[in-house]
């Protein structure tokens, strides 16, 4: 029988966690260096990657932040490796290709650093510029050649290219302050939520122009893609300003607003079922049946939880 387990970086209360996604009971909470934020998972799930942004927001001033990434071994549920990212501060966005290579982003330095072999090495074997300032996230190919920068600080989305240090970046303003981004199935579409202007806009990857905007809700702070009942893709957004998640049709006209109990902070879906896990500012993880909107189970967390991960072990 598959056990389901719910990963969970709890930033505020300094962890990284283990909860039954059945009961909801925390089974381990692993305790880093204050202020973890994103983390992913390798394509084999037997370790996840921890990024130390190392200050609670990049508003808080007078510390650079943190300058390494943990490396969680799931079968142990044990910090088994630290990588070193120095002198490059703050990573926050990561991504793992289908290699096993990592890629995160220093937002402190706006660079995106490459392990080739995170377990044998433990430093950046590459490093390319993000072409913007206050590089925070990032979406990557699936071959892991492109990648697509948002630069909060300089209002522009930038196609880069990992591998090649050469490449010069291309740049697009989507609008003030591009934070969620997606790419659509084909990759021929990359989706920005714009948190400056309450805005949802599709860049084309190609000529890197925006195509279609739409008006979301307040402050929407992330923009996920997934697949509707009637096997069509939808795009979600998070919408902090104001406590709610809307569903947008890929003509990023908003076709369904669900008020929510808290302010949304992240959100992941179950690889398998239709539902979603959604971080709260309560200190609660909720899962969204994404056919009714219903919530169907609200688990109790420390302070501040952020990325998630259903972990399926024995499928």
């Amino acid at each position: 029988m598959p056990r389901e387990t719910l990963l969970l970086v709890q930033k505020c209360a300094h962890t990284f966690s283990f909860y039954d996604a059945d009961t909801g009971r925390a089974e381990k909470h692993i305790v880093v260096p204050n202020f973890p934020h994103e983390f992913v998972v390798d394509p084999v799930r037997q370790l996840a990657y921890v990024g130390h942004y190392g200050i609670e927001t990049a508003s808080h001033l007078g510390d650079p932040g943190g300058h390494s990434v943990f490396v969680i071994d799931l079968q142990k549920r044990e910090h088994v490796k630290t990588l070193n990212l120095w002198p490059f501060y703050r990573p926050h966005g990561l991504a793992v290709d289908g290699k096993g290579r990592l890629f995160a982003m220093s937002e402190g330095h706006n660079a995106l650093l490459r392990f080739s072999d995170p377990l044998a090495r433990q430093v950046p074997d590459l490093a390319v510029p993000s072409g913007g300032y206050k590089t925070h996230l990032f979406a990557l190919t699936r071959d892991a050649e492109t990648a697509y920068a948002l630069n909060l600080l300089s209002n522009t989305v930038t196609k880069i290219k990992p591998n090649d240090p050469t490449f010069t970046p291309v740049a697009v303003v989507p609008g003030p302050v591009p934070e969620g981004n997606v790419l659509s199935a084909d990759e021929s579409l990359l989706y920005v939520a714009n948190r400056g202007d309450d805005t949802l806009v599709a860049v084309d990857t190609a000529r890197m122009a925006v195509v279609a905007s739409g008006k979301t809700r307040r402050d929407p702070n992330r923009v996920y893609r997934y697949r509707g009942a009637d096997g069509q893709d939808r795009l979600l957004t998070t919408n902090s300003g104001e406590q709610s998640l809307s569903i947008f049709g890929l003509d990023l006209v908003e076709q369904r607003c669900v008020e929510l109990p808290a302010n949304p902070l992240a959100l992941s879906f179950h690889p398998t079922q239709r539902a979603a896990y959604i971080s709260f500012q309560d200190e609660k993880v909720r899962r969204l049946n994404l056919d009714t909107f219903a919530f169907e189970q609200e688990i109790a967390t420390l302070r501040e939880p952020d990325s998630s991960y259903l972990w399926i072990q024995g499928d």
